[in-house]
């Protein structure tokens, strides 16, 4: 896996890493999220080299949200010369993630980032005769480019192509088969069926192939490799992986193969079946019926609340600022803003400051105090529909059980217990970074108050699961985590730290992976307990989709707090609520009971 360099006899590179020219880029007819991508890149010496088919380039636009290039099958290449050497790329994309998402939004004129080609490609074995048709080739879905561009390759009618599609057909136009047989989930062209309907073991050997070239989803390739075994002729498979470089440097796509370890980009993408392990794919579980809705109301510490999505407090102050143009009422739960006993002006100088996926704040837990709280902001938090959780901080014990007794007083129906605030020097998160500490705090809390009590974790705890387990024995109800994690920003310009405190807390969706590795754990160590003395979890951390909502959730969460997602897109819970909604139904969970903490179960 240490390659050596691919370089010409001036020790140039032969492969081409540059902008590439948008010539248009436009949706596939009849189909919802594959677009055709047609672009020029400009070689800058003879020595560089024209892509085989089933190569892909690495690509992402020059403003992207995500970070690394995105690994795609060349479609068809033109190599033309107008003064320079050119090449034209053709590309088909499914635009399913953020960076196929921008990619398929580019415009004609456009440049973006283009790295390749990469990969081993298809490759006809000297068995074959190509005056015979002893070539079969099959393409499912967005898969169809690269076997596409192969067969555009070879002498026409040499071979027969099988295309599958969900619905409608795409990517034929370069095909020149004996015959072409295509194949649709919903039959609206074609066999209705999938590939098994139409490519059959009777069939392979009734037409004497010699070799199958494929590529598609997963189990497509399986049903192949399965195929081509039974009936003794040779396979090649193009596969799919994530990457990271591309250049076989990371080692972050190899795959365990019957041969060892080798990487998807050099190695691959094309394998010979033979040395390829498939996973037996996971039990699909019906759908509810159409007139079936999942309940996603959940129960914590007999507290109800109709959906899991809460607000995060310190994110939307005590649940009136973002009224004005965001409906509220979307949320489960609205937790106030961290409120002391005493009012607070919060931490002087700069607060904030943006960076990669998220920001570092400094905010310093500035709150009226808990008595005007009570008297004049949460009457009307309570007002709204979800429900009130007051956040309450502190610094030593006495002001945060004087808080408890005041907060108790009110009707809301729980109480967060902020011990993990990172942006305050005295209290704050020292609470929760000890277990003893952690302990002292949470059951001279439990005694003020009769309420359900939900203690707020920090992520920076050097052990967090004890932590959070010295909190269930102190008579917590419920755990929510975590806080923000500890950072430092310098300005290069001043060449001071950003922030008077130096240290601030990073948030959004940067913390996301970390956050749930840390419910994960909590989650672990909570199911080491009898059933009954066990508590519910909140995940918080980075969560902006439904899907983040999801992963925490199948990770022990029974429900999950936003607070960062808020300031970009105040109609997050609202988005998140209907994709919890549609996802369980297409799985088939009828509450949120049956999906929490579903990843532990699957260990």
């Amino acid at each position: 896996m240490f390659d050596k360099p691919q370089i010409d006899k001036d020790g140039n590179g032969i492969q081409f890493n540059g902008d590439g020219l948008v010539e248009c880029c436009k949706p596939i007819h009849g189909q919802n999220n594959v677009y055709l991508l047609q672009a020029v890149i400009r070689l800058e010496r003879e020595s560089q080299v024209v892509p085989k088919p089933g190569q892909f380039y690495m690509l992402r636009t020059k403003t992207s949200d995500g970070y690394f290039k995105r690994p795609i099958s060349v479609y068809h290449v033109e190599e033309y010369n107008d003064g320079a050497r050119k090449l034209r790329l053709q590309f088909l994309i499914l635009a399913k993630g953020t960076g196929t998402k921008e990619l398929c939004a580019l415009q004609k004129g456009d440049r973006f980032l283009v790295t390749g080609p990469e990969g081993k490609p298809f490759t006809l074995i000297d068995s074959v005769d190509t005056k015979k048709t002893e070539i079969c080739i099959v393409g499912g879905g967005i898969g169809i480019a690269p076997v596409a561009n192969f067969a555009s390759s070879l002498p026409e009618k040499s071979y027969d192509f099988f295309a599958c599609f969900k619905t409608g057909s795409y990517g034929l136009e370069y095909v020149k088969a004996n015959n072409l047989v295509i194949a649709t989930d919903d039959g609206s062209v074609g066999i209705k069926g999938m590939l098994p309907v139409a490519l059959t073991a009777e069939l392979v050997k009734k037409s004497g192939y010699k070799v199958i070239y494929a590529c598609g989803p997963t189990p497509m390739l399986a049903y192949i490799q399965k195929l081509a075994k039974e009936c003794n002729v040779k396979a090649y498979l193009s596969v799919e992986h994530h990457m990271l470089c591309g250049a076989g440097a990371c080692l972050g796509c190899a795959i365990v193969t019957k041969n060892g370890t080798l990487r998807v980009c050099k190695e691959g993408p094309v394998f010979d079946a033979e040395i390829l392990d498939f996973e037996k794919p996971s039990a699909r579980k019906v759908p509810l019926a159409e007139d079936e809705e999942p309940d996603i109301s959940v129960d914590i510490a007999g507290v109800h609340f109709e959906n899991p999505v809460f607000a995060a407090a310190g994110t939307f102050g005590y649940g009136q600022n973002f009224r004005g143009y965001s409906d509220v009422n979307a949320w489960g739960a609205i937790c106030s803003k961290g409120t002391t006993l005493n009012p607070r002006d919060g931490n002087a100088g700069q607060r904030c400051i943006e960076v990669p996926a998220g920001d570092i704040n400094s905010i310093g837990l500035q709150n009226p105090g808990m008595r005007y709280a009570v008297e004049e902001l949460i009457p009307d938090m309570m007002k709204l529909k979800p429900k009130t959780i007051i956040n309450l901080a502190g610094s030593d014990l006495e002001s945060y059980v004087e808080a408890t007794k005041l907060a108790d007083t009110t009707d809301a129906p729980m109480i967060e217990l902020n011990i993990s605030c990172p942006n305050v020097k005295a209290g704050g998160q020292a609470w929760g970074i000890k277990s003893e500490l952690a302990f002292e705090c949470v059951s001279a809390v439990r005694k003020a108050t009769k309420k359900p009590l939900m203690v707020k974790l920090s992520p920076n705890a050097p052990d967090l699961r004890a932590v959070a387990m010295a909190c269930v024995k102190a008579g917590a109800d419920a755990l929510s985590l975590v806080n923000t994690f500890q950072a430092v920003s310098i300005d290069i310009e001043s060449e001071k730290p950003w922030f008077n405190n130096i240290r601030a807390g990073l948030c959004g969706p940067a913390i996301k992976p970390l956050a749930l590795r840390m419910v994960y754990d909590v989650a672990e160590e909570m199911n080491k307990l009898p059933v009954e003395q066990r508590i519910p979890i909140v995940g918080i951390g980075g969560i902006s989709t439904w899907q983040d909502a999801v992963e925490f959730i199948m990770a022990g969460a029974c429900a999950v707090q936003i607070g960062t997602a808020t300031f970009v897109n105040p109609d997050v819970a609202k988005e998140v609520v209907l994709g919890l909604k549609t996802f369980m139904k297409r799985k088939g969970y009828r509450n949120i009971k049956q999906m929490c903490g579903v990843a532990l179960q699957n260990l």
